[in-house]
């Protein structure tokens, strides 16, 4: 969505992208501050402190990413280089796909892990490597502008700039809406801290079933574990602020610096995501031919392993949420089941949205970004409330991290707000 802002405004709003980054590694880590000291994902602490929260989340998260936008834009820009006309048929395949993958890998994480690590680790330089290529010193200096809200006859924000797709992008500048609260499986997953202490889902085809506990225990807050802890959180903050709000800053802007460099003030830019070809067409007319091709590729996959991963997240969110709304928790042994479901009943919606005619991305991908920036405001104050009075007092944020929940919390109402009068007056 950044890429489409600037392929029609140019890079004066390359601000806000690092601005909604920025604020989504703090809303971050506070997610991750829970689940590392109480040993159990921040839904079980909404649910134990709202007792009906578990349905919002199931419905807001369903309802905001079930839509199929993501893997659409994958199918519809890999069908350039592959010839394929029809790309509806393409991203149907995709959706099977990826359940096939979920479902066939023995332990649900290492699955989601070792592709990405195979996608980032082959997409991020590449993309890099060809803006590096095509950038010009005034570009840079237009980027450097752009960060500091200063854009093509503009300050922050263009004259009939579409704020809903604005509201939506800054949702998307980071994991955006529920699957930033996804952040408590990770910590989980990866044994850090009190997550060491839970199991972790496996396939129901492939995988060897493990003792799940969805309820975690802390520790007391002495001395030795408050260092300890101060250790994950260092540990945790590095991490996350390279591979997250670094590697994600820099992807991010040299998207955004493509995008600007073939196809700002071209035409074809406002409709759908055909900027994209206007994209991968310039990068192989100005470089060698096949490097288009490979511009293509790239971009594909990326959104391919996107669309992965969101199905994961959501699935998980879902599913560990159908428990929380049983009064017996012990229908935890079920949680995996719960998962699967939720995938192919996803991975069903969308091939019926397909099937219905309804496959144009940037429509698709608008929608759910809208959604979740709404399921953003929602929990964010949330998560600070749980966290200021769950917590022992020496571990709980400092003031200046809460502030900045709360400012995060007041712009997206901002934003949305306006949004909602452009959309209703003008």
């Amino acid at each position: 969505m950044w890429p489409y802002l600037s392929a029609n405004y140019g890079l004066g709003i390359v601000w806000a992208a690092v601005a909604g980054l920025t604020f989504q590694f703090f809303l971050n880590m506070e997610i991750e501050r829970y689940t590392l000291i109480k040993g159990e994902s921040i839904f079980v602490g909404l649910a134990r402190r709202w007792r009906h929260l578990p349905w919002w989340f199931i419905v807001s998260t369903l309802a905001a990413f079930s839509w199929p936008g993501i893997v659409a834009a994958s199918a519809k820009i890999l069908a350039i280089p592959l010839g394929i006309e029809h790309f509806e048929y393409l991203a149907m395949f995709f959706l099977i796909l990826i359940g096939a993958i979920l479902s066939l890998g023995p332990v649900l994480y290492r699955t989601v892990e070792g592709f990405q690590k195979i996608v980032i680790g082959v997409s991020v330089p590449i993309i890099i490597g060809i803006t590096l290529y095509l950038v010009h010193p005034s570009d840079v200096a237009a980027l450097l502008s752009g960060l500091v809200g200063h854009g093509d006859g503009y300050w922050f924000l263009p004259r009939g700039l579409p704020l809903f797709t604005f509201l939506g992008a800054m949702a998307y500048a980071g994991a955006g809406g529920n699957l930033n609260l996804a952040q408590s499986f990770y910590i989980k997953d990866k044994g850090y801290g009190m997550g060491h202490y839970s199991g972790r889902i496996t396939s129901i085809l492939t995988g060897k079933a493990e003792s799940i506990e969805l309820e975690g225990a802390t520790f007391e807050a002495n001395e030795d574990n408050i260092n300890i802890f101060r250790r994950w959180w260092r540990l945790i903050n590095l991490e996350h602020g390279l591979i997250f709000w670094l590697t994600g800053a820099v992807t991010i802007m040299a998207l955004i610096m493509l995008a600007y460099i073939t196809s700002y003030g071209a035409s074809g830019t406002a409709s759908g995501i055909d900027f994209i070809g206007n994209e991968g067409r310039m990068v192989g007319n100005i470089t060698a031919g096949w490097l288009g091709t490979v511009f293509f590729l790239i971009t594909g996959l990326t959104l391919f392993a996107t669309q992965f991963t969101v199905l994961d997240a959501t699935s998980r969110i879902a599913a560990e949420n159908l428990v929380l709304v049983k009064a017996d928790r012990a229908d935890v042994r079920h949680l995996p089941k719960y998962y699967y479901g939720t995938v192919w009943a996803q991975i069903l919606f969308g091939l019926a949205v397909f099937a219905l005619g309804f496959s144009e991305p940037r429509t698709l991908i608008t929608l759910g970004a809208v959604l979740n920036a709404v399921a953003m405001f929602v929990y964010i104050i949330l998560v600070l409330i749980v966290n200021r009075r769950d917590l022992p007092p020496t571990l709980r944020p400092a003031l200046w991290r809460q502030a900045l929940l709360v400012l995060m919390w007041l712009f997206l109402g901002l934003v949305a707000t306006l949004a909602v009068w452009q959309f209703f007056i003008t």
